[in-house]
Parts: structure tokens; C-alpha cells; sequence
């Protein structure tokens, strides 16, 4: 019979998102997550097999977390516009300085391991999609021009995020992303 687990998996995951977040992938040794996630290191083994596994699952958690996010600013803003702008302002919310958990593991992780790579394409081109779902409802409501491609928009737009997300790692100048801000919803005109 199998023996049941002494812990929250959920919660152990958040731990592990915390952790691989704030060290990245490299500088998290399994001392680290030991100590950090509250478990023996046998539990850690038993669960989550080896170190990557657990990243992986953390990823996975967080990506979910974010698109969840993402979907209800799309989903419950009044105007496009006003989606957009909640969008990109939910970006510069990090008073960590940690950046994107996502947007680190790409630049980490990504372009050595293909199974991390794959989740972070899956992951951008549905924050991409959220962005030109808004954008295609502002073209058609005619309070986003129709003189750009709105996929066109949404890939700028999206990309505009992830310099945020990278500049956010070591800026806090608020003026900074309130100009980078302005400027992409004035894209849109």
C-alpha cells in the first residue's frame, strides 16, 4: 500500500515557484529546496523524481496562475483600450524585482532544455492571444484603429511586456513604465 504524502502538493509547488523565481533554475540546489519547501529531501524524491521535474510542475503552476490573470483583466475590462492598459500595468506590479517567473526561465532555461522552451512558446502565444482577442474587439468596436494588423499589435504589445518584465528586474522608475505604457496604448490609434 502506498504511503499517503505528509504535505500540500499545491503548496509545496508555491514554495517551488518562490524559490526557482528568486535563485533561478542553476542556483537552486536541492539543499536549497530541502530547507526551503519544508520536506525531507526522500519526500522531494519520491514526489517530484529529480530537480527538473520540480521545476517543470512549479512552471506549469505559475503559467496557469498568470493565464488565469491574464484572461480575467481581457475578460472584465470595459474597453479594449482599458484591457490593454490593465494589462501591461499588471506587468510592473514586481516590487521584488524578481521580473517573470516565465520570462526568466526563458532566458535561463529555454534555450538549453526543449521541454521548458515548449512550455514558454505555449505560454506567450496564449498571453499574445488574450492581446489580440482585446485588440481585434477595439477594431471592432472602431476604438482601436484598423490601419495596423491586430495580430501585428498584439505580437508588439506582448512584446512590449517582456521588456518591461526585463526592465522591471532593475528599475523601479514608475515614470519609466508609465511612458513605455502610454506609448504602446498610443500604438493602438
Amino acid at each position: 500500500m502506498a504511503r499517503s504524502k505528509d504535505f500540500d502538493e499545491q503548496e509545496v509547488l508555491a514554495k517551488a515557484v518562490e524559490i526557482f523565481w528568486r535563485k533561478g533554475y542553476k542556483a537552486t540546489s536541492m539543499q536549497d529546496l530541502v530547507d526551503g519547501l519544508g520536506i525531507s529531501r526522500s519526500s522531494l524524491y519520491d514526489t517530484y523524481t529529480d530537480k527538473h521535474t520540480l521545476y517543470v510542475k512549479a512552471l506549469d503552476m505559475y503559467q496557469k496562475d498568470a493565464s488565469k490573470n491574464v484572461c480575467s483583466i481581457v475578460n472584465n475590462s470595459g474597453s479594449a483600450k482599458a484591457a490593454i492598459r490593465r494589462l501591461l500595468e499588471y506587468t510592473t506590479t514586481d516590487t521584488e524585482q524578481k521580473g517573470c517567473f516565465l520570462v526568466n526561465s526563458e532566458v535561463e532555461v529555454a534555450p538549453h532544455d526543449k521541454q521548458i522552451g515548449t512550455m514558454i512558446c505555449s505560454s506567450d502565444q496564449e498571453i499574445e492571444d488574450a492581446f489580440y482577442t482585446a485588440i481585434k474587439r477595439g477594431q471592432e468596436s472602431g476604438e482601436i484603429s484598423n490601419k495596423q494588423d491586430a495580430r501585428a499589435l498584439a505580437r508588439f504589445t506582448y512584446n512590449t511586456v517582456k521588456g518591461i518584465r526585463v526592465s522591471a528586474k532593475s528599475s523601479t522608475n514608475k515614470a519609466l513604465f508609465k511612458d513605455i505604457i502610454d506609448m504602446a496604448i498610443e500604438a493602438l490609434n
